[in-house]
């Protein structure tokens, strides 16, 4: 499905059960909806229970790459267009690693449209000078030799070592994502990422009931990250997904699913 969303084309996928409590997935960078639709991944554990909706952010997947100039403010305001499009009041909002940063300025904006909230892979603080200038050089390594070489290096980072061996067809999902995502959008996206604020002093704000997730061996978003987040949200629990580094829905969905199921009975 497609709609126009702050002037922008957008993709998505609406499924489940229209009555139950919408879900909502927002992918990681630089992904797409897709990477919850593999096998016995999350829109299969969901669509059973609840009303699930997972799109994909500006610039990546089907939606509408524009201009290039984006920033997580408009990611944000992204998310809570298309709540208005779908007319979803409220809903529980899960966000891995960019989608994190999404939903986490999502709710400083509007508390009142979440019911819950679900961190993965992700964190709260802004992007550190180091970081920053490692962005800069993926800018110019995506200019200089286009995205497959950058999927090739991106993913490296991306899974857990046994995942290679595993989780071969998650491997060559994300890598051939990567790749066939717009060179600008690319580029856009790090400059967004580089930009975000710091949302780590609104942590206390959260009023909603939040899970937040992390893989064992993810050095993006490493689980002293996850707890630290955890220990300035009241109401919110924390859980290390084994045998999994930066795409833990991906490399062990069955452990994530269970989480993600249990939080929402209870948040429900």
């Amino acid at each position: 499905m497609k709609a126009t969303i702050n002037n922008s084309l957008m993709h998505y996928i609406d499924i489940g059960i229209s009555t139950a409590m919408p879900v909502i997935l927002i992918h990681g960078f630089p992904f797409n909806h897709k990477m919850w639709m593999m096998p016995g991944g999350q829109t299969e554990s969901l669509a059973g229970m609840y009303h699930v909706i997972a799109y994909d952010v500006r610039g990546h997947g089907e939606s509408e790459v524009g201009d290039g100039m984006y920033s997580i403010e408009f990611f944000a305001d992204d998310l809570l267009g298309l709540m208005d499009h779908l007319n979803v009041q409220q809903a529980v909002v899960l966000g891995l690693s960019m989608g994190g940063y999404i939903a986490l300025r999502a709710i400083q904006k509007k508390p009142e449209r979440f019911k819950g909230l679900v961190l993965c892979n992700t964190r709260a603080d802004a992007d550190s000078n180091e970081s920053k200038i490692k962005r800069a050089a993926a800018i110019r390594a995506i200019k200089t030799n286009g995205p497959r070489i950058f999927a090739q290096e991106m993913v490296k980072n991306l899974f857990a070592p046994l995942s290679f061996e595993t989780k071969q067809n998650a491997v060559k999902l994300i890598e051939s994502t990567i790749e066939r995502t717009a060179p600008l959008a690319l580029c856009g996206t790090e400059l967004a990422l580089a930009a975000r604020v710091d949302s780590a002093p609104s942590l206390p704000a959260i009023k909603v009931p939040t899970l937040i997730m992390t893989g064992e061996l993810d050095a993006i978003a490493p689980p002293e990250t996850g707890k630290a987040m955890q220990e300035a949200i009241p109401n919110s629990d924390f859980f290390v997904i084994p045998q999994a580094a930066h795409l833990s829905n991906l490399e062990n969905p069955d452990e994530f699913n269970r989480h993600v199921l249990e939080f929402l009975q209870k948040a429900g």
